[in-house]
C-alpha cells in the first residue's frame, strides 16, 4: 500500500460535490418547477370541469412552454453571471497593473484579518505578488469570493433545466396517456413526484430525505389548493 499524501485530504478524508457546473441547481429547480406549475395548472383546469382531452392539451402546452422558458431563463441568467465575473476580473487586473503597491498592501491587511502577523502577512503578500496571474486569482478569491476558473456553463444549465422541467411536468399528466386520467390520479402521480423530487434534493445536499420529501409535498399542496379553488369558483362555463 502506497503512502498517503497527507497534504491532500480530499484523497483520503473527505470529498466535495461539484457546485460550480450549474447542473444541480438547474436540475433541482427545473424539476420542482415543472412538477408544481404543471400540477397546479391541470388541477385548475380539471377542477373547472374541463374534459380529459383539454386537461392533457393544457398539460402538454404547459410542459413545452415552461421547459423552453426555463432553459432560456437559465441560459441568460448564468451567462449574465459569467459576464459580470469577466468584468470584475478586468477591473481587478487593471487595478493590479495601475497600483501594484497599493494592492499588495491591501492583500497584506486582508491576510492579517485571517490571523497572520503583520510580518508574515507582508511577506506572504509579497510572494503572491511575485506572479501577476497568481496575485489576480488570490485577490479575486479573498476580496470577492470569485474564481474565474470555475464558471458554470450556461449551456449545461439550460439543457439541465429544460430536461428536468420536462420530466417534472410530465408526471402529473402521465395517467391521462394511459387512459386512467382524472383529477385524482393526476394529483396522486404529482404528489408521488413531489415526494421523490424533494427526497432526491435532500439526498444531494445531505439533508433529511423524509423531511425534504414532505416539505416539497407541502409546498406543492399550496399551489394545488389555490388552483383547485380558483377552478371550482370559475368553472368552464364562466370562462368559456
Amino acid at each position: 500500500m502506497g503512502e498517503i499524501d497527507i497534504a491532500n485530504p480530499h484523497d483520503y478524508d473527505h470529498q466535495h460535490a461539484d457546485v460550480s457546473s450549474g447542473w444541480l441547481r438547474a436540475s433541482v429547480f427545473g424539476a420542482m418547477d415543472g412538477l408544481v406549475s404543471n400540477l397546479g395548472l391541470i388541477t385548475g383546469i380539471a377542477a373547472a370541469g374541463a374534459r380529459p382531452g383539454i386537461v392533457v392539451l393544457t398539460g402538454v402546452s404547459g410542459l413545452i412552454a415552461g421547459a423552453i422558458s426555463m432553459a432560456l431563463g437559465e441560459f441568460t441568467s448564468v451567462r449574465t453571471q459569467n459576464e459580470q465575473l469577466d468584468y470584475e476580473v478586468r477591473v481587478e487586473r487593471d487595478a493590479l497593473a495601475r497600483n501594484p503597491k497599493g494592492e499588495q498592501a491591501e492583500l497584506s491587511v486582508l491576510f492579517q484579518k485571517f490571523g497572520m502577523s503583520e510580518e508574515v502577512s507582508k511577506r506572504a503578500a509579497s510572494e503572491v505578488h511575485g506572479d501577476a496571474e497568481r496575485a489576480l486569482r488570490v485577490h479575486l478569491t479573498h476580496e470577492l469570493g470569485l474564481s474565474f476558473e470555475e464558471k458554470p456553463s450556461p449551456v449545461v444549465a439550460a439543457v439541465s433545466s429544460f430536461l428536468s422541467f420536462g420530466v417534472g411536468a410530465i408526471i402529473p399528466i402521465l395517467p391521462f396517456f394511459f387512459g386512467i386520467g382524472s383529477l385524482w390520479t393526476g394529483l396522486a402521480f404529482g404528489g408521488a413526484g413531489l415526494l421523490l423530487a424533494g427526497g432526491l434534493a435532500a439526498h444531494f445536499t445531505r439533508r433529511n430525505r423524509l423531511w425534504g420529501a414532505v416539505r416539497q409535498l407541502l409546498f406543492g399542496g399550496i399551489a394545488v389548493v389555490a388552483t383547485f379553488t380558483i377552478g371550482r369558483l370559475l368553472g368552464v362555463d364562466a370562462i368559456g
